[in-house]
């Protein structure tokens, strides 16, 4: 099919980005105790000279003492971390692509395999990162604001140090995300209750902050799921009408752009509508989305990480629903993790060039 539409320019407010290509989100570990390096910065670099339109880093956490499970994820908070990460932007800049951070505090975790543990215990709406599984404390009062804070201290960070957007990530089982859930979230203040739209006030208050802190003209983005690592067949929204109540509110506070996770971007959300979870938000909301999920790739991610090796596949179901104006940008992840040139590999119709991808791929930053 043309390709055409994946390949025109995109503006929204702080964003002016060459394509509709967007470099997914995806952790990779490389940052000792927190901080990037310049083999970090080559990475992000190598995605814009392929010519990556928006490159959204790897989870980054934010300035909180358990926000994090692994050593060696990046930090956006203190002064050496913000230096390396001024550096990444510096280079992507260079290259001509355009970035933002993926701000991030996981919640509630799984103690990490290497035995690393945070200087203080994981903190989480109720304790729970799953459906009876307590491994943390229940965030009381100052804890969330502490963190509605910090939230909004390292969006004021990224504008301050370049970067051409920020996104927040709410999905997946991390702490947003552990409130939206009723399995995780048992509480019975503001911040949780029986229906998604009274469990979503405390993503709403991080957004409002994010907003006060950079202003109107600065691009703001959420990352949503549906699904959990832990619960593949979850659906926080089960209709239409449940998910308007979940996402226009974080549309009035401050959100510009819903970039909407699935493990498989073609499998609809709802029963009568092929729409996907990005098609749905983009009709609720009249927002731009960004959908991703499986592009470009026969195998779906969690089963890539499992060890199943995937090749690379057809883009016309992508590209048809791009053209029937189903969402606005498209978040390629894996596909570009083993392949830089991915975007002009794919603009020049040159798919005989397309590499797959194996779990290998994740040992190395290339």
């Amino acid at each position: 099919m043309n390709n055409d539409s994946l390949f025109r320019p995109f503006k929204l407010k702080s964003l002016d980005i060459k394509n509709r290509i967007v470099m997914a989100p995806m952790t990779r570990s490389f940052s000792p105790n927190g901080v990037p390096t310049p083999d970090v910065a080559a990475y992000y670099r190598k995605r814009a000279e392929g010519e990556v339109g928006l490159i959204l880093s790897e989870g980054t956490v934010i300035n909180r003492p358990s926000s994090s499970n692994d050593a060696d994820v990046p930090h956006f908070h203190g002064t050496e971390a913000l230096a390396g990460w001024k550096n990444v932007v510096d280079n992507v800049h260079a290259a001509g692509g355009q970035m933002g951070p993926q701000i991030w505090h996981m919640g509630i975790m799984d103690n990490h395999q290497s035995g690393w543990l945070p200087s203080e215990p994981f903190e989480g709406p109720s304790g729970l990162n799953r459906p009876d599984n307590n491994n943390g404390k229940t965030m009381n009062d100052s804890d969330i604001a502490d963190t509605i804070s910090a939230f909004g201290q390292a969006a004021a960070d990224a504008k301050a140090l370049g970067f051409d957007c920020v996104e927040i990530h709410g999905a997946h089982g991390y702490l947003i995300d552990q409130f939206f859930w009723d399995a995780t979230n048992k509480r019975t203040d503001i911040f949780g209750g029986k229906t998604l739209a009274e469990r979503s006030q405390f993503a709403i208050e991080v957004i409002k902050e994010v907003r006060r802190r950079v202003g109107e003209d600065f691009a703001t983005i959420i990352r949503l799921s549906q699904f959990k690592p832990s619960a593949y067949n979850s659906k926080l929204a089960s209709s239409a009408g449940e998910m308007e109540s979940w996402l226009t509110p974080m549309a009035d506070a401050g959100v510009d752009i819903f970039h909407c996770s699935q493990r498989r971007f073609w499998e609809p959300e709802f029963e009568g509508s092929d729409l996907n979870f990005a098609g749905w938000a983009k009709k609720i909301t009249g927002k731009a989305t960004i959908t991703v999920g499986s592009v470009g790739l026969t195998g779906e991610f969690l089963a890539a990480f499992a060890g199943e090796s995937s090749q690379p596949s057809s883009l016309d179901e992508l590209l048809r629903r791009m053209d029937r104006g189903d969402f606005d940008l498209v978040a390629v992840g894996r596909a570009l993790l083993a392949d830089a040139d991915w975007t002009e590999k794919v603009r020049q119709h040159r798919s005989a060039e397309l590499k797959g991808f194996s779990k290998e791929a994740l040992s190395q930053l290339v």
